[in-house]
């Protein structure tokens, strides 16, 4: 079974999960649904999936709180749906972790669309494609590079570690930080660029993919959790700041090789 067509859809109405299952079939997916998080996390034992579509408001545990458990698990990603679609709400949803975030009722084509645009944000081929043709972004600083001449070898900054072949980031322990696929995107684009400042348009087209029809406020959610996940080793320095009106800068200097 093909992993980057497969989607999990978890909804308590079962009437939603008929319809939304049905239409994504119809467009060449692989779906399987679940009435409740218990039974998602099932599913997810038992099998892997590209994408889940998961309902915020279910009796019992209700959506956040299993994407909540779904963030520090390697979980897909996530695109949340909910009859509640406040800005506030969508801010909750992607700062816990949700790729996306769409309001119910929904149209099946736009939620069919949005599963597209992060599918395509989360695969090889086009992160790679976004890294080649962001929103007027400037082309990457040559940082520091004594030992290794591949695109993908680590970057290190103030004793952290970004694996870019493995997508894995450090602290200065050598432990692996969790990061969503969203973080790293995001995580990249800064310590690629560093010592300048980046515009959150240029940002969401460089992290994001220049299709996307996100929001500039998604951009300062990421920065927040990154931020937080950064000053867990109490890492004494400012990694990211915030420029006023402009955009974020990334403060320390960026290197190829580790520091001796």
């Amino acid at each position: 079974m093909n992993l980057s067509t497969r989607i999990l859809v978890v909804d308590d109405d079962a009437g939603i999960r008929s319809l939304v299952s049905s239409f994504l079939e119809k467009h060449g997916f692989q779906v399987d649904v679940a009435s409740h998080p218990g039974e998602m996390r099932e599913r997810l034992a038992q099998s892997s999936y590209a994408l889940i579509v998961l309902d915020v408001m279910m009796p019992g545990e209700d959506g956040l709180s299993a994407l909540r458990q779904l963030q520090n698990s390697g979980a897909p990603p996530v695109i949340m749906l909910s009859a509640v679609g406040t800005d506030i709400d969508r801010i909750i949803g992607l700062e816990i972790g949700a790729e996306d975030y769409l309001a119910k009722p929904c149209n099946p084509r736009e939620l069919l669309a949005r599963i597209r645009t992060v599918l395509r944000r989360v695969s090889g081929p086009a992160a790679t494609t976004v890294l080649a043709a962001p929103r007027d972004l400037p082309p990457p600083v040559q940082v520091r590079d004594e030992a290794a001449d591949a695109e993908d070898a680590p970057l290190h900054f103030a004793g952290w570690r970004l694996d870019l072949a493995g997508r894995l980031l450090y602290d200065p322990e050598g432990q692996i930080v969790s990061v969503s696929d969203g973080e790293f995107r995001l995580l990249r684009a800064l310590v690629q660029h560093p010592r300048r400042v980046l515009t959150r348009d240029q940002l969401m087209g460089y992290a994001m993919g220049a299709d996307t029809d996100s929001y500039d406020r998604a951009i300062d959610v990421q920065i927040s959790r990154l931020r937080r996940k950064l000053s867990r080793s109490g890492t004494p320095v400012e990694l990211i700041r915030t420029v006023r009106n402009e955009g974020y800068i990334f403060v320390p200097a960026v290197s190829r090789t580790p520091p001796a």
